[in-house]
Formats: structure tokens, sequence, C-alpha cells
């Protein structure tokens, strides 16, 4: 496949660019930020796929985003403000333009498989000033309901993908909401009451990745919009997850029929296994 993905120099980008590019596509890079020289990953993907090309462009221009896309099969966007900034302006407004425009330069070019990098936060996590979590293991039936920017424009997004597939029927789009995308287990697993607003969880940065590829490709499982999570179906910590919810979150009920065993995490990605055929893996 001919793929674009925005947000090629980001923590995630590079990753999925990697993925795409060793599964033998061939890919179009876009930023806001060049490739400088001193980026050794980004050097690495030049000197060894030739498949590859980077652009730097400004995806508020919708103009600029219909030119790059036309000729390419699929798109994969992860370009936006990672978290909320000034809590104010800056990434809520930046980032619900930039999904839109991609959104809709994929319908206006007849590009029918997309997959758009949502969040966790989604619902009330880190960022917010007060959590709002109905049951755990959470799930994409949760209510989302967040007090932040970030998590607002990540909704947002979600919206714009219900939205864009109600008028183009014929396209497919997957919301992935990751938790942090990390290299390996043991990056996190230091830490532990401090990350209680973060639910302990994160995704090993390639299955991470990966969790985009298979969105693009053809399961012959899903149509329209889905949203998935796409977090290790571990907490990043050694404690006992029943432990630490008696500490943090004594009071959340557990969902009628599911349990929690041993460091068992707190989202259900069932639904990514059985539509995506998703499962995570460490690389620790």
């Amino acid at each position: 496949m001919k793929i674009v993905i925005a947000g090629c120099n980001g923590r995630v980008g590079k990753r999925v660019v990697k993925a795409a590019l060793e599964r033998g596509n061939d890919v179009l890079g876009i930023d806001f930020i060049d490739q400088s020289p001193q980026h050794k990953e980004a050097s690495w993907i030049k000197n060894n796929f030739t498949a590859y090309r980077f652009k730097q462009a400004d995806l508020q221009d919708f103009d600029i985003v219909l030119e790059l896309l036309a000729g390419y099969d699929a798109v994969i966007n992860l370009a936006a403000h990672p978290n909320p900034v000034d809590y104010k302006v800056k990434a809520h407004n930046t980032n619900v333009v930039i999904s839109w425009n991609i959104l809709r330069a994929c319908a206006e070019l007849g590009i029918n498989k997309v997959a758009q990098a949502s969040s966790v936060n989604v619902i009330s996590m880190v960022y917010s000033s007060k959590q709002r979590i109905h049951y755990f293991p959470i799930d994409e039936l949760h209510p989302c309901e967040p007090d932040e920017p970030y998590g607002l424009s990540k909704i947002i997004c979600e919206m714009q993908a219900d939205t864009i597939i109600r008028r183009y029927e014929s396209m497919r789009v997957a919301s992935l909401r990751l938790h942090w995308s990390i290299p390996k287990k043991s990056v996190a697993n230091h830490l532990n009451d401090g990350r209680a607003k973060d639910l302990w969880g994160y995704v090993q940065e390639d299955s991470g990745a990966r969790a985009f590829m298979l969105a693009i490709e053809d399961s012959g499982k899903w149509t329209g919009h889905e949203r998935f999570f796409i977090v290790s179906p571990h907490t990043a910590v050694d404690e006992e997850t029943t432990s630490l919810l008696n500490k943090h979150w004594p009071h959340i009920p557990i969902k009628e029929g599911k349990t929690l065993v041993g460091t068992q995490g707190l989202f259900d990605c069932s639904k990514a296994a059985d539509l995506l055929n998703w499962h995570h893996t460490d690389s620790d």
C-alpha cells in the first residue's frame, strides 16, 4: 500500500513509520517539525528504506492536506499536540482542525482506509482535575467526561469520524485510544502510587504501532467507524490489581461479568482483539 503517516516525527509516529516500512509499504511521512540530521531514528529510516519520503507541512491548511494525500491508499493520523499544553486553546484548536482536515481530505480523495490516534484521555484521566470513573475494567462503552482540552479534542476527532462516515459510507475509520507509549514495561515499573490517575497503564510502542497497521488492513470484521482501546492487558506495576483498587479506587465497581486477576490491567481491549486481531506484546 501507499500510506501517509501524519505526525511521523512523534514518539508514536516514528514507530508506526518503521512498522509500515517493514511490511513493505510505500510511506510518506508528514510533520510540522522538520527531520533534522540529529534525529537518529529518522536518519536510520531514510538510510534503510528507499520507499520512504518526508514532507514538512502545516496540516491546519486544508488545501495542503488535500494536495499531499492525493494518490495514497491509506492514511494514519498521529499529528496533534500530545497533551493539553496551555490548558486553554492551543491543543484543542490545533488538534480539532488537523483531524477534520485529514478526514475530510480522505473523503474528498476517495481514501477509505483511515486510522487516527485517539487517547485513553477521552476518559477523565491524568490531565483531568477530577476523575469520573464508573466501573472497571474500562471499555469503549464507558462514558467520556474529560474536563481538559486535550481529551476533549480526542472526543471531537472521534465524533468527526462518526460524521464523515455517515456521508461517505465506503470509508472505514479506526480511532485508536492509546495509553502511554513506552519501549518496555520496566520504564514505568518504578512508578506506582504516583500513577493512580493514569490507572498504571501503558502500551509497548511497537505493539501500539502494529495496531495502526492492523486498523488499515482488510480484516472483513468491521465497517464504518470504530473506537478501540490499545493498552497492555497488565498494569505496569507488580502489585496485584485488587490491592491497588482497594487503596485508590475502593468505591468503583467491577463491571458485571468481569473479574480482575493478578496484575490484570484496568482497560478491556477485547474489542481490539476481536475486530483487529490485535494482541499486546512486551519487549521484556
